[in-house]
């Protein structure tokens, strides 16, 4: 430890003494992967680890041991590294529970994430993307020229509005009405009469206000026909609807989306698709991934632990120290196993979720040409919820749309339908709010929903990490570790999953070293 401080500074020190225990966890460092120093002279021989799993959990986990010189073997059930990291592109075949194949036929180029689509700044994927040496880009989470359509009793009912027009009036008007309240004297037990005077300069720039502190329409709404040179002035978008249609149409109802903390801009993604990650991973994980290995038991065992698997259909077992299993909850609870009637009720506590989408190619990017939509979503309160479109590739010749992103009780629709169905009803959904251009020129298509498709069965887990049953899985069964997203606050995201398999890594490790 005190050579590990020479060469690594105290801070490195600090984070190694933490890893395995001898320091208090109140000031501890940020994660450090464990290094084979930690345990010299302390667990000197042989460890061994099988991560069930290569998902971002089990690959992150399986890659941190590594760093620490652990013997590690991956089983992975799929042909593919991710888990519900899932790109879609050229070649992907996928046959459904219920037994739809669909053949991917994308363009060179093209893709779909089906799963994980964006990683908000604050997150450690983009760490692991700078580590492995994987390029991002930009994801548009807002677009002012997307549209929104939603339904209401106002003459703006089934009307796309572009977000742009739709904020400037929604701002507008708020800004009107808290100015009117400041000033009629409503605001005076909580305002001071300087308060109110820096209020209406904010207010004023807010909403675009004007002399009389009136919300009347601007250049914000946007133009017909933009400015030009000369004495082309343009043509601005006619005057706003009245303030009582806009506050009842609903037009803000998802302006606050990009205001949360894991959705503002910027956003980023990985290019040619967020599995990138995950092969990266494998890449330096190489042959101790086991692809196509479907486990069927796992037991503790006086030695460690034992878990049953098939590969080309021949049973094998391998038994190891430790196993950090990364499996989604509903699907350990069928393997055969000695965990105690408890953790077995704790794995049933999490809701798989219900979640699809479905990818639309088109063979001209007519969003660009005709709409000047360059990436960015458009909000609707119909069944496909929303429309997502291509963040890359610009002025290429095709492009992948998301046709819909939706969870719960719109996914729940889409669900049981075969794929041409989901088309069809995604298009005629979608033509309503971008017009006829919707349904022309497509080239092929692909979908899935989340709980239809095999080893995954749920999109995420739903509930309570203030649960009595969370915090039981937070806990290892003997020489069993569970780690994913759904054991951690970022729940659905990488960065839970990342996260999730830090602190396991971390546990096994101090486990290791004789501390726990």
């Amino acid at each position: 430890m005190k050579g590990l401080g020479v060469t690594g500074g105290a801070g490195m020190m600090y984070g190694a003494m933490s890893a395995v225990g001898l320091a208090p966890a109140a000031t501890a460092e940020p994660f450090r992967a464990p290094s084979l120093g930690d345990l010299v002279g302390r667990a000197p021989g042989h460890h061994s680890v099988t991560v069930l799993g290569a998902g971002p959990a089990g690959l992150c986990t399986a890659y941190e041991l590594r760093k620490a010189g652990y013997d590690v073997t991956v089983l992975e059930a799929r042909l593919r590294p991710g888990g519900r990291v899932w790109s879609i592109r050229d070649g992907t075949r996928e046959t459904d529970l219920d037994g739809e194949t669909q053949r991917c036929t994308f363009a060179g180029g093209q893709h779909l994430n089906m799963g994980a689509t964006r990683i908000p700044q604050g997150h450690v994927t983009l760490d692991y993307c700078r580590e492995l040496g994987v390029e991002i880009q930009a994801f548009p989470n807002h677009n002012a020229n997307a549209l929104v359509n939603y339904t209401s009793d106002t003459p703006l009912t089934k009307t796309s509005i572009t977000q742009r027009a739709a904020k400037a009036d929604t701002f507008g008007y708020v800004a009107e009405l808290l100015q009117k309240a400041a000033s009629s004297g409503s605001l005076d037990d909580v305002l001071s009469a300087d308060d109110k005077l820096a209020l209406a300069e904010f207010l004023k720039d807010f909403g675009d206000l004007g002399s009389d502190g009136r919300y009347v329409g601007s250049s914000r709404r946007g133009y017909l026909s933009e400015p030009g040179a000369g004495t082309d002035y343009g043509t601005r978008l006619p005057p706003p609807p009245s303030l009582s249609d806009v506050v009842r149409s609903g037009i803000g109802r998802n302006f606050g989306f990009d205001l949360e903390n894991d959705q503002a801009m910027m956003m980023y993604t990985a290019v040619g698709g967020m599995d990138r990650i995950y092969y990266a991973f494998g890449r330096t994980l190489g042959s101790r991934v086991n692809f196509g290995t479907v486990v069927t038991a796992m037991r503790n065992v006086p030695d460690g632990v034992t878990v049953d698997y098939t590969s080309g259909g021949v049973a094998r077992s391998i038994t190891s120290d430790f196993v950090v299993c990364t499996l989604p909850p509903h699907l350990v609870e069928r393997l055969r196993t000695n965990l105690p009637p408890a953790v077995l009720a704790a794995l049933k506590a999490p809701r798989p979720v219900a979640s699809g989408k479905l990818g639309i190619e088109y063979s001209t990017r007519w969003w660009e040409a005709e709409q000047r939509i360059y990436g960015g979503i458009s909000n609707t309160d119909k069944d496909i919820r929303e429309i997502m479109f291509p963040y890359d590739n610009f002025h290429g010749a095709r492009g992948v749309v998301v046709g819909y992103y939706n969870t719960g009780r719109r996914q729940e629709i889409f669900e049981p339908l075969r794929h041409r169905e989901r088309l069809a009803k995604a298009l005629a959904e979608g033509s309503e709010i971008h017009g006829d251009s919707y349904t022309k020129n497509i080239a092929s298509s692909f979908s899935g929903s989340w709980r239809r498709i095999q080893y995954s069965e749920s999109a995420w887990a739903s509930w309570s990490s203030r649960s009595p049953e969370y915090k039981l899985l937070l806990q290892p069964v003997d020489r069993i570790y569970f780690a994913g997203d759904h054991l951690s606050n970022a729940m659905s995201w990488q960065h839970g999953a990342l996260t999730s398999a830090r602190a396991a890594v971390s546990a096994v490790h101090a486990r290791a070293a004789g501390q726990h």
